[in-house]
């Protein structure tokens, strides 16, 4: 503790959220209807720009309304790597959009493109919108350079770049401030690499086919130093990315304490994955502490899983 009675980073964290939701009302503001003949301006449909307006809760509807890219900020790898960390803000309460990777939905550099979502959830039961879905990591040298994600939604176009040149904007990566608690660790596969933080791990390509489930498993547990947390761990599946639906036997699971802390594998979850359309896939599994601490950009873990289906 500091002696003004903050933790380290507190002041910062304040700063950083402040931040971010002047600029999601900006971008809000700039989606709402305007005067007859007005013309948006460029600067009106970028995320980071200028602007004081808060958050509206009246822009939200259940369809009808677009999706919002968010950078949500960075962090560093130990090896001097950045991670460029973003979400999104799906402002309808009902509509799932689908939007392919293409002309409406690209990254720039387009060396970064494709790791972004296609698939968009309405806003989550209990918050207030899908937090760091995706990363795109870029080398140390990176400097003053942007990352921009740009979606396009009947004819509007909505974009946001990513970049390291914002102290407001450091993420913690996957420890909680004050060091209190941490990102789950998660591996999808047998003795495979295990992930923690937003950046997380990745496996296959697997493969499936057209209406046969495939099985998914994943294991998850806390790394040492925070094994004295004993609340359950959280797990959830999504689409990212794919041209067709996919059902989850298990969408959601919560691990216990006893079972996480059983092996140093952490606990096995399973699910099984049923795809309603042949072509390339990515399934992304979410495992977080809860989901309060999302607003301090702490603590999950993403797994992306590849999967190729057929007929």
């Amino acid at each position: 503790m500091r002696s003004d009675g903050t933790r380290p980073g507190a002041c910062a964290l304040r700063r950083r959220r402040a931040v971010r939701w002047v600029a999601l009302g900006l971008l809000l503001a700039a989606w709402a209807p305007s005067a007859a003949g007005q013309r948006q301006r460029q600067s009106e449909r970028r995320v980071a720009g200028p602007g004081e307006t808060q958050f509206n809760l009246r822009l939200l509807r259940p369809s009808g309304g677009p999706v919002i890219p968010i950078f949500e900020g960075w962090y560093r790898h130990p090896d001097g790597r950045y991670e460029l960390s973003f979400g999104y803000f799906n402002v309808n309460t009902e509509e799932v959009l689908e939007i392919p990777l293409g002309p409406d939905n690209f990254i720039e550099p387009s060396r970064y493109d494709g790791v972004q979502p296609t698939h968009f959830l309405p806003v989550p039961e209990g918050d207030r919108r899908h937090w760091g879905a995706f990363t795109v990591t870029v080398p140390a040298d990176f400097g003053e350079q942007d990352v921009v994600w740009t979606l396009r939604i009947d004819g509007r176009e909505f974009s946001v770049p990513g970049r390291i040149t914002r102290p407001p904007y450091q993420l913690h990566g996957w420890i909680f401030p004050g060091e209190t608690t941490a990102s789950p660790l998660v591996t999808l596969e047998p003795r495979g690499p295990q992930g923690r933080g937003p950046w997380g791990v990745r496996s296959g390509p697997l493969e499936a086919a057209v209406g046969q489930p495939l099985p998914l498993t994943i294991w998850t547990t806390r790394a040492e130093a925070f094994r004295g947390d004993r609340r359950p761990i959280n797990v959830r599946w999504f689409k990212h990315q794919g041209p067709g639906d996919v059902t989850f036997s298990r969408p959601r699971a919560a691990v216990r304490a006893r079972a996480w802390r059983a092996s140093g594998a952490g606990a096995r979850v399973t699910t099984q994955a049923t795809f309603g359309a042949p072509g390339d896939y990515v399934l992304r599994a979410l495992a977080y502490n809860t989901i309060r601490e999302f607003e301090f950009q702490c603590c999950w873990t993403n797994g992306f899983v590849h999967v190729t289906v057929t007929d």
